[in-house]
């Protein structure tokens, strides 16, 4: 599996920079000067190889040029290129409040008093914050806000949320089967 560690969001001036929203909590290492990235096309049109030639931080994004992108055109077309990394490759530690998605998916979800809700698909990084995907028996997605009042206990085994009343309705699913 790949995790995305950023995405060509559009060109920066003539000479070929690149704006890319940055997906990594480690910008500095992920696109240091000489580092090989792989980028995949949009649209599931192939993968290249780039090195990064120069990288900086500018209004809350990085500006990124790669080896051989030299003009506005070539930059142009690698717009909405995700740049990814094999999961394998990362970690998230030790820390007992960090993870990466990819831990993530596919762990049960069950609500604080154990009944089973699903299984998370994704992990949604919205506007306004974090939401878990979970995909329920009955096949319906189930968003939870991911915040510690509703997600109180996360680990590698499993996820439990105390869900607030009518945030989801688990009875009210199985009587609509009925």
């Amino acid at each position: 599996m790949d995790l995305v560690i950023g995405r060509v969001a559009k060109t920066h001036g003539v000479r070929g920079e690149l704006v890319v929203d940055v997906r990594t909590d480690d910008p500095d290492q992920r696109f240091a000067v000489g580092t090989r990235l792989i980028g995949r096309a949009p649209k599931g049109a192939g993968e290249n190889e780039y090195e990064v030639a120069a990288a900086r931080p500018h209004a809350g994004r990085l500006l990124l040029s790669l080896a051989g992108v030299n003009d506005r055109g070539a930059a142009d077309a690698l717009r909405g290129t995700l740049f990814v990394i094999d999961a394998a490759a990362v970690d998230s530690g030790d820390d007992p409040d960090e993870f990466y998605d990819h831990e993530l998916e596919g762990l049960p979800v069950t609500t604080v008093d154990g009944t089973a809700v699903g299984v998370l698909e994704s992990v949604l990084h919205l506007p306004g914050g974090e939401v878990l995907a979970v995909r329920a028996a009955d096949g319906r997605e189930i968003l939870v806000p991911f915040v510690r009042e509703i997600v109180p206990t996360v680990t590698r085994d499993g996820i439990e949320i105390d869900p607030p009343t009518g945030l989801i309705d688990l009875d009210a699913a199985a009587s609509e089967r009925d």
